[in-house]
């Protein structure tokens, strides 16, 4: 883990991370019915952390108050996607760590093991999330926990066995369906998934008081299934009551952004993608955003943007954060240093054996030139039988590549069929293949 002093520099051009939500739960029965959206207050964080900074700093062995903590930092990471939230709760969590043992001192455990999926160190919160559950059998957050970690890993059977675990504990909470809703998504049942975080988004919101950023992240959620079927409306809708419940919530306002330009607004996509990256500098955001300013013929300002995601991952390497998949996927989608996205992507993959890391790994070997072994990737990347525009596109094109047109032309009616506008630029990439 890097020191503050690098995390503080890592700040301004702060990389996006796959963050948790809160894991609070309710008794009450699911219900199909979403309720209206409305603002939810924000928590009086900022006083509490102060309180107890000071008290930690009058006595450093005080494990509650670093407990307390470090679970308010991590919803500061959550809410805004800032790293320098995420040392700062893992320095907490380990110092309480430090003066009480885990086995007396499961919670600081547990922290330390959200810090870590934070940070994509998902072996660390598998072994983690195993040692609580020795610790904690009984209780269903350990099994959560594990399951997560086993779904970012790849090992999707594992992950389905720890969430049942999890459901025997804690039956009726909006944290066991948002991962029935995942594992839905997976498998290719979209419609499923949509109902489930409807579901989790009634007992979310009767939580007394609710989590603001928990709700927020369902409606987003909700936005995020409706666009990945083309449904651009819904979509839209459900990132707007993202905002109205969590105002310049960012994960809302990318969301916001991409439905915008599929629907044919580009400036107003380019609006929110501006004040999506003025929050924080998601390079999915800013890659998103020079595609656009392409598209609307502002060539300098495009420029400008991608030099930033090159500035960014220049950042991140020299301070050992390199992100991968994002970089690879852009440089892909860009044609652009082919054989370096291609063993970003393979590293990726050696370290995280998901289908969506397949899928990198298959999109850079194309592009590489290593048809072969884009096919076996792509292979594994649709293996659950995942429906998602982007796989179906580069499906296709990897047929294509390899000569196999009736095979390309379903894979790519699949994808354009599922989402016409499911990327600004790769989608127009693929109608042109189509037609060919």
């Amino acid at each position: 883990m890097q020191s503050k002093s690098c995390f503080a520099k890592l700040f301004a051009l702060t990389l996006a991370l796959a963050l948790g939500i809160g894991c609070a739960s309710s008794s009450a029965s699911p219900t199909s019915a979403t309720p209206p959206a409305k603002p939810i207050p924000a928590e009086s964080g900022e006083a509490a952390i102060r309180f107890l900074e000071d008290r930690v700093k009058r006595d450093p062995d005080d494990f509650p108050a670093l407990n307390n903590l470090a679970g308010r930092y991590l919803l500061k990471l959550r809410e805004t996607g800032n790293l320098q939230w995420l040392e700062l709760a893992k320095r907490s969590a380990k110092a309480s760590l430090k003066s009480v043992q885990a086995e007396q001192n499961p919670e600081a455990l547990h922290l330390l093991a959200q810090t870590e999926f934070a940070a994509h160190d998902f072996a660390a919160v598998r072994d983690h999330a195993r040692q609580l559950i020795e610790l904690e059998n009984r209780k269903a957050y350990p099994h959560q926990l594990l399951g997560d970690a086993l779904l970012e890993l790849g090992e999707y059977e594992a992950a389905k066995k720890a969430f049942a675990e999890m459901e025997v504990r804690q039956r009726g909470g909006h944290s066991t369906l948002i991962r029935q809703a995942r594992l839905a998504q997976l498998t290719g049942n979209n419609e499923r998934a949509q109902r489930l975080h409807s579901d989790a988004l009634q007992l979310a919101s009767e939580m007394v008081p609710p989590e603001r950023e928990a709700v927020a992240w369902i409606r987003w959620q909700l936005g995020e299934t409706a666009f990945s079927v083309g449904d651009y409306a819904k979509a839209e809708i459900e990132y707007r009551d993202s905002l109205t419940t969590f105002p310049n919530y960012y994960r809302a306002l990318g969301g916001l952004a991409k439905t915008l330009a599929a629907k044919g607004d580009v400036n107003g996509a380019i609006e929110q993608y501006r004040q999506a990256t003025a929050i924080l500098p998601d390079p999915v955001f800013i890659a998103a955003l020079g595609d656009l300013y392409e598209a609307a013929g502002r060539q300098a300002e495009a420029k400008a943007q991608f030099a930033l995601l090159e500035k960014m991952a220049a950042l991140a390497a020299a301070n050992g954060e390199v992100y991968n998949r994002v970089l690879a996927q852009f440089y892909a989608d860009h044609d652009l240093k082919p054989e370096a996205a291609y063993q970003m992507a393979k590293r990726e993959y050696d370290a995280r054996r998901d289908i969506y890391g397949a899928d990198v790994l298959a999109w850079t070997s194309l592009k590489a030139g290593k048809i072969a072994e884009a096919q076996a990737a792509i292979k594994e990347a649709l293996r659950l039988g995942t429906a998602d525009a982007k796989l179906f596109f580069h499906a296709g094109m990897i047929a294509r590549a390899a000569g196999d047109k009736a095979v390309a032309r379903d894979f790519l009616q699949r994808a354009l069929k599922l989402n016409p506008q499911f990327d600004l630029r790769q989608a127009s990439i693929a109608k042109q293949a189509l037609a060919e």
